[in-house]
Parts: C-alpha cells; sequence; structure tokens
C-alpha cells in the first residue's frame, strides 16, 4: 500500500505550479475555470504528501453522472490534455496514482476516476493492473531551427506551406470575438463532410478565449484568402515548455489553397520565438504525422468502484457516437 498521502486545499493555498517542471496548461488555474464553467465540475486540487513532506500536487475535477460522483484528471469530452501530478522526481507516478484511487474513493465519494499524466508510462500502467487506453499523438522538437523543423516534415507538407504563400494566403492573430463564430462555422462543414455534427458547442470555444485569451496563453490564428476571406482558423494553447494544438479547421471549397498546413508553421514559430521547446499535437490522428513529431503514447488510465460502472461507460459513449451521426444525418 502507497504511503503517499492527499490533503484537499483551496487553490489559492495549493503550491505553486511554478515549483514543478512538470506544470501544463491544463492544470493552471484559468484552464479549472475553462472546465468548471463548460462542465459544470468542481475543482479538486490536492497536495501530495510523504509523511510530513510536500512532494507534490494533483489536479482533477469532479462532475456528476446519473448522480454520482466521478474525478476526472481529465474526462474525455472535456477538450482537456494532460492533467494528474506535478511531483518531486523522486516519487514513483505509478505509487501516486494509488494513493489517488483511494484519495477519490474514499475521500472524494467518487465512484469512478480517469487520470492522464504526461510521465505515467503504459508500463506502469500494466504493472498496476489498470484498465487504460493508449492516448496515441505526436510531439515536436521547436529547439531545432526552422529550416530543420521543414526539413523534418513530409514533402507534402513544405510543399503545402509553400502553396499557401504562393497563393496569397495570409495569416494572423486573433483576438477578436468574431473568431469563434469563424471556427464554428468551419468546424461545422468540416464534420458535415462525415455527416456529422461537432461533439461540442460553440459555447465551448467562447469560454476557452474568455478564460485563457487574458494570460496570454492562447493562440489564436486565422488564415485569409487574398480576397480577404477566412478560410481556415486554429487553436493552440501554450505555457512552461509545450504548445498544444486544441483544434483547427477550415472550409471544404477553400483547402486547396493548403491554409491548415500555413496555419500549424506559424503556430510553430510564434510559439517557439516565445521560448516554447515542444509541440504537442494532441491526439494521434494520421494526418498529423506529415509534420515530423515523434511518436508519443500515453495511458489513459480508468478505476471503478464498481464492476458494473465500467459497463455504463461504454454504454455512454457508444450512445453519444450514436447520437452525433443522428443528429448530422439530420442536419444533411
Amino acid at each position: 500500500m502507497s504511503q503517499l498521502k492527499f490533503h484537499r486545499v483551496k487553490l489559492a493555498e495549493a503550491p505553486s505550479l511554478t515549483a514543478f517542471a512538470d506544470h501544463t496548461i491544463h492544470q493552471s488555474k484559468e484552464w479549472l475555470q475553462f472546465v468548471s464553467a463548460t462542465q459544470k465540475a468542481e475543482p479538486v486540487i490536492a497536495v501530495v504528501k510523504d509523511g510530513e513532506r510536500t512532494v507534490g500536487r494533483f489536479t482533477g475535477l469532479i462532475v456528476r453522472k446519473l448522480g454520482l460522483r466521478i474525478l476526472g484528471s481529465p474526462f474525455q469530452g472535456w477538450t482537456t490534455s494532460y492533467m494528474g501530478f506535478n511531483l518531486d522526481r523522486s516519487v514513483p507516478r505509478g505509487e501516486a496514482v494509488l494513493a489517488l484511487r483511494d484519495f477519490a474513493f474514499r475521500q472524494l465519494g467518487c465512484v469512478h476516476l480517469e487520470v492522464m499524466d504526461r510521465n505515467l508510462s503504459i508500463e506502469d500502467a500494466e504493472r498496476l493492473g489498470f484498465r487504460y487506453q493508449v492516448h496515441g499523438g505526436f510531439e515536436i522538437d521547436l529547439t531545432r531551427s526552422e529550416k530543420e523543423l521543414l526539413a523534418s516534415m513530409a514533402d507534402m507538407a513544405r510543399r503545402n506551406i509553400r502553396k499557401a504563400e504562393r497563393e496569397g494566403v495570409t495569416l494572423e492573430e486573433a483576438t477578436d470575438q468574431g473568431f469563434a463564430d469563424d471556427y464554428y462555422s468551419q468546424l461545422e462543414d468540416v464534420f458535415a463532410k462525415q455527416q456529422l455534427v461537432p461533439t461540442y458547442p460553440k459555447s465551448r470555444v467562447q469560454a476557452l478565449m474568455d478564460h485563457l485569451l487574458p494570460t496570454g496563453r492562447l493562440l489564436l490564428v486565422r488564415a485569409r484568402s487574398k480576397e480577404g476571406k477566412c478560410i481556415a482558423t486554429g487553436i493552440f494553447p501554450g505555457m512552461n515548455d509545450t504548445m498544444y494544438f486544441w483544434g483547427g479547421a477550415s472550409y471544404r471549397p477553400d483547402q486547396h489553397l493548403r491554409p491548415n498546413e500555413a496555419i500549424q508553421w506559424f503556430a510553430m514559430r510564434w510559439w517557439k520565438t516565445r521560448g516554447i521547446s515542444k509541440y504537442d499535437l494532441g491526439g494521434g490522428s494520421e494526418y498529423k504525422r506529415k509534420y515530423g513529431g515523434r511518436d508519443i503514447a500515453i495511458p489513459w488510465i480508468r478505476a471503478s468502484r464498481y464492476p458494473i460502472l465500467e459497463h455504463l461507460r461504454t454504454g455512454a459513449k457508444k450512445l453519444f457516437a450514436y447520437r452525433q451521426r443522428l443528429l448530422g444525418k439530420n442536419k444533411a
């Protein structure tokens, strides 16, 4: 049994994230406020102690499903990447997960737990016997020169970046409130291609902007055709040493101008000049491979207090997918 103990504290009383080298933007106060507002969730900050010594902190949120308390760090559907722990290097990540399970079930009264920590390995998850799914993705080393970054991309990606420039596509950092309308209109067009609808509402995009834009940790990029029409958009939060791809969209009739690759290249250079050294492309969709990142695989661990909850979770995912298909067909 783990000797680590969790002590829930108010956010103002929690150890500063800057004390830990592994903190992410998804553990920040502003991100917690964003998730809390969009998911009707209750933030949970806990100090991790080994005896009397503080060795880290945990970040998550509690939501209620069918009246049951669920602790997510994060939970699927939150459009949020790695949360989990900020720990002293001497603390084994697997041991922290075991202590977290006890904390969630016994102290917080939760019946289900999900956690995805960037520094937790698949080997840890398997050794401890947790159920998990692999969150695959790609990570780009931005410490390299621009020439090296371009050289690491697939030929097609480099050609498309050059084509966008030849076609007169211009890129701009956006801060206006109209960005959410542009992005979501393009996102609906992307999903309509597959007879689907977006998995989150436009209000989610607006909430992200409201909470993160004032911090300077959110880059919004708009691509315009030479006629001035907004044809594509991208959303890139960043903090500490890592930038992330939160979302991107473009109108299908304008995709021959290749604005999507141009937006990615703009965002990489923008964050690179601000000291960011890594780019996490946020998921393993195969089209992202062309940007030259290395493969990463992180376990998204889950644990239920009662076996029936695993079946309910699976059923809920299938029901959500069916609903998205049905709404998409009706809209078409």
